[in-house]
């Protein structure tokens, strides 16, 4: 009786050791066989995920099709505390030992924002305010002229306060570097001032070969005391850079009473009227030597450029006649 017992049990365990290397055989096999999905796959998997609510973000991209055999796989390989945060790119069928590999090694994808040259502090931050993936509010608007102009890379779920701090750190030190090695004998006093006049000369051209050029008549102004003259600074005092003019500035603009209007004021405006990008800095660091004190668009996108107020009169003429031709 007692023999008979002891083949049953041994038959029963028998059973269950077929029954359970079946299982694991059926689970490896699921656990590295290609994945359900037809195409890449980006997935967001947010801080403090557990291996649970990991499995069901995956089940539910398409990534897997298994959420049990999924998580059963990571808890015997032991690597739910290597499973990363973050937002990642899933290749097509990607089996679920791959895809471990993938959260393992924490390889997220990489977003970017691009901040155009010239852009006021509040229009950056209604651009980072629109930028998908960054997270969280900005609970004060930077000055104009802290925030650096460039293309910068953040993970999803970056803070956009961090973005803001990456872009002033950047200026601080991109205006520090250009500031120790600039032209001997400039009228700027500190790198501030040369911060204001290079926002202005972002506001006046937009051809990288004219910035220096123009950089050289604000200068040579500076120099000799006399006033800018410069039409964006007039759009700022009436804006504030909160938004475009929309419309073209009117002859009664240029009386208007602001502190930024340097048809008014003698030298430099108060603050900067913009946040000008690395080239227009560099311009007024080191601007093209010369006698230019004045120039006006030449109907080709760049600036005539003169020395004296007789030959700026023609130059006048000339883009006015071109107007006039155009209907304007």
């Amino acid at each position: 009786m007692v023999g008979r017992l002891l083949r049953l049990i041994g038959v029963f365990c028998l059973l269950a050791l077929i029954a359970v290397g079946t299982a694991l055989g059926w689970g490896y096999a699921q656990f590295t066989r290609p994945g359900p999905s037809a195409m890449d796959r980006a997935v967001v998997l947010a801080k403090g995920s557990g291996l649970q609510e990991i499995a069901a973000r995956l089940a539910g991209s398409g990534v897997i099709a298994r959420p049990l055999v999924f998580r059963i796989g990571v808890r015997l390989g032991r690597w739910s505390r290597g499973l990363r945060a973050g937002e990642f790119r899933i290749p097509a069928r990607t089996s679920m030992r791959d895809v471990v590999a993938i959260l393992r090694k924490g390889e997220t994808i990489v977003r970017r924002v691009t901040v155009p040259e010239g852009l006021s502090s509040t229009r950056i931050v209604a651009l980072l305010v629109q930028t998908e993936g960054l997270q969280g509010t900005i609970p004060q608007i930077p000055g104009d002229g802290m925030l650096l102009p460039e293309t910068y890379h953040f993970s999803y779920g970056d803070a956009r306060t961090v973005m803001l701090d990456r872009m002033t750190t950047a200026m601080e030190k991109t205006v520090d570097k250009l500031w120790s090695s600039r032209q001997a004998g400039l009228p700027l006093a500190s790198p501030g001032e040369a911060v204001i006049l290079a926002s202005i000369v972002e506001k006046e051209t937009s051809l990288r070969e004219e910035r220096a050029r123009v950089a050289g008549v604000f200068i040579n102004r500076l120099r000799l005391g006399m006033r800018l003259q410069s039409d964006p600074t007039v759009v700022f005092g009436l804006t504030g850079g909160r938004k475009p003019l929309g419309r073209a500035l009117r002859r009664g603009d240029l009386d208007q009473a602001t502190a930024y209007n340097t048809y008014r004021i003698p030298g430099l405006p108060p603050g900067p009227i913009a946040n000008p990008g690395r080239a227009a800095l560099y311009a007024v660091l080191h601007p093209t030597a010369g006698k230019d004190l004045y120039f006006v668009a030449d109907g080709t996108g760049g600036h005539a450029f003169a020395a004296t107020f007789a030959e700026h009169k023609r130059n006048v003429k000339r883009w006015r006649r071109l107007e006039a031709a155009r209907g304007k």
